[in-house]
């Protein structure tokens, strides 16, 4: 996949929420309010995630795209830029030995 389809994608979320037509999933989500949303992209996490760990592929794409397409009627709702994220993750991709230090739990205690 190449940015120019999550461009597309970013895009038309943004025309739906600057022109609502009837009957549109996207306008309802956006109608709703950012805890709809956040339950819809909770879901979709959860379905991509079982998906994963039973070893379907064909499902798992499918859920990563519903995954998307949730994360991406977020980012509209709050504001956030496209732009802004694949600024992030071309920032990481040229970053190297960023492995994070994890804190060690003592169970012990």
């Amino acid at each position: 996949m190449n940015d120019s389809v999550l461009q597309a994608l970013y895009q038309t979320v943004l025309e739906r929420r600057d022109n609502p037509q009837e009957g549109s999933y996207t306008c309802y989500l956006l109608d709703k309010g950012i805890d709809k949303i956040l339950k819809k992209v909770g879901e979709e996490c959860a379905e991509t995630i079982i998906a994963a760990k039973n070893g379907d592929n064909s499902e798992t794409v499918l859920e990563i795209s519903d995954l998307i397409y949730h994360l991406m009627v977020m980012m509209v709702s709050q504001g956030i830029e496209i732009e802004d994220v694949f600024a992030e993750l071309s920032k990481r991709s040229h970053k190297t030995g960023n492995l994070k230090s994890f804190h060690q739990v003592d169970k012990n205690t």
